[in-house]
């Protein structure tokens, strides 16, 4: 194991154990209500940068991952009343198998046609759900959160730490795809797509293979949300803000690295947060696009881009 490895994971363990102290000794909920949603979106960015940002494919299907991961988890505490981890299990692999389906359908088209496509796929997922009386259909279902298992004093904080657990899964996964040959793969399609497929490159198969790992990791970052809410209905579950906020996310942090979805999943999910609280929670739509319009004019590289530039200037002048 390289050191970079090493360090990653120690970071990856600290971070979980800043988690469970945070569960013992903070007594205010609200911190873990915030931080969950926190959380949630960097799993969303993460996974999405996967294909969106290694692979160049501007992918607007996030809300039908997450609605699935909601609806799987949903269908099994009703059917046979599933508890948390299976839900997470079968919500990952139902996504794996979605990715799969959505990536041989659309991703031999490319730009405009591929993210049409993806919106297309959403909307037909959707549609199904509110007419699939079941699991509540238009109206809605309520659902019953179990008892919470020890050391958690409250559900919302074994959900906080759940998620962590999710994004550190999300990140390391990120973190191996980008640094294999996977992750040079799909940067040699992101370049030039039709050359890369001339060296032998499989880029079909790379296509299909980052939409399946980032619909898999998206549908896992859903599944908890029905018990967060205790609630779900189809147009929260696939709402098209999720879709628009992932992706500003990782524009603005930066997607050529996995670091990049992360720094702007943390910047713009705790804004929203506080603005939610001190002003409204209807500004943080205008607060969204007006920092992608200023990172993608000023910055399109997002912070991590524009931060390596200042570094390389200063370098350049000391020099």
């Amino acid at each position: 194991m390289s050191r970079n490895s090493v360090v990653f994971w120690i970071g990856a363990a600290l971070f979980l154990a800043a988690v469970v102290l945070m569960t013992q000794v903070i007594g205010n909920q609200y911190p873990f209500f915030a931080g969950y949603v926190i959380l949630q979106f960097i799993v969303l960015a993460v996974a999405w940068s996967i294909l969106g940002g290694y692979a160049g494919y501007v992918n607007f299907g996030t809300s039908a991952f997450f609605g699935v991961g909601v609806y799987t988890a949903v269908f099994l505490v009703k059917a046979i009343g599933a508890p948390l981890a299976v839900q997470i299990a079968a919500a990952a692999t139902v996504g794996a198998l979605l990715g799969f389906a959505v990536g041989l359908l659309t991703l031999r088209m490319q730009g405009i046609f591929f993210s049409i496509a993806t919106i297309a796929v959403t909307i037909v997922i959707e549609t199904s759900v509110t007419n699939w009386r079941f699991v509540g259909g238009a109206a809605g279902i309520q659902i019953q959160r179990p008892p919470v298992m020890p050391p958690f004093d409250n559900y919302v904080q074994m959900l906080f730490f759940v998620q962590a657990l999710l994004v550190v899964l999300a990140v390391a996964t990120a973190r191996y795809i980008q640094i294999s040959w996977i992750g040079r793969g799909l940067q040699a399609l992101k370049d030039d797509e039709l050359a890369a497929e001339c060296t032998g490159v499989p880029t079909l198969r790379l296509k299909v293979l980052a939409c399946v790992i980032s619909g898999a990791l998206m549908c896992a970052a859903g599944a908890p949300a029905a018990m967060y809410l205790q609630y779900a209905d189809p147009s929260s579950a696939f709402n098209l803000n999720y879709s628009v906020t992932v992706l500003a996310m990782s524009l603005i942090g930066g997607t050529a690295h996995w670091m990049g979805p992360v720094v702007g999943a943390i910047l713009l999910g705790v804004t929203q947060q506080l603005l939610a609280v001190t002003i409204s929670s209807e500004v943080n739509v205008l607060v969204l696009g007006i920092m992608l319009v200023l990172f993608v004019v000023a910055a399109p590289e997002g912070l991590l881009g524009l931060i390596g530039r200042l570094v390389r200037y200063r370098a350049g002048g000391k020099a």
